[in-house]
């Protein structure tokens, strides 16, 4: 099936880790996207600037940076950009998700999320990210390209962000406990 066509996601990920603290404290760092830098591979931080901070409908405008080398054949964003992004699901000690905007503001088939539930001695801890159709910023990277440059566009990202969400979760994991 082609990405972004049917009913299969253009781009699904998760990733698991356990945490050594209960899922209440747990949820309140994740669903804290202003310190957010402490964790992700390419947000640097932010602010929220509409809504109460980590409600459902609250929007974060998020500071982010992308190094040169990723998938540098593709012409996608590098050095800092912002993005908004809107909570989608804020149920405390069970999952926090917001979903990318695009740049007029409407919530986008984009969404990033956190999956927490008890376990042995603290919390499975899951990152997930699903992206339904594609993004205004994925239609734009791939509106020149060939059919097999999109094919390994897709694969490509996928891998990074399998490698991104794995790195982002061992950091956040490292500050969860640590706190």
């Amino acid at each position: 099936m082609t990405p972004g066509k049917g009913k299969a996601p253009l781009f699904e990920a998760s990733v698991t880790s356990r945490v050594a603290r209960p899922a209440d404290f747990a949820y309140s760092v994740v669903s804290d996207l202003p310190r957010c830098h402490e964790w992700s591979a390419e947000c640097t931080g932010g602010t929220w600037i509409r809504g109460e901070p980590g409600a459902i409908g609250s929007v974060f405008l998020g500071h982010n940076f992308r190094n040169a080398d990723v998938v540098s054949w593709a012409p996608v964003v590098r050095g800092t950009w912002t993005t908004t992004a809107q909570v989608v699901a804020a149920e405390p000690a069970r999952r926090f998700a917001w979903a990318m905007c695009t740049r007029d503001g409407r919530v986008q088939d984009s969404v990033w999320s956190y999956a927490l539930r008890p376990a042995e001695g603290g919390t499975a801890l899951t990152h997930h990210f699903r992206m339904g159709e594609p993004t205004e910023g994925i239609r734009g990277i791939t509106a020149g390209m060939t059919d097999d440059e999109r094919t390994r566009f897709f694969a490509e990202w996928h891998e990074k962000l399998r490698a991104d969400m794995t790195a982002t979760l061992d950091r956040l994991t490292t500050v969860i406990e640590g706190a």
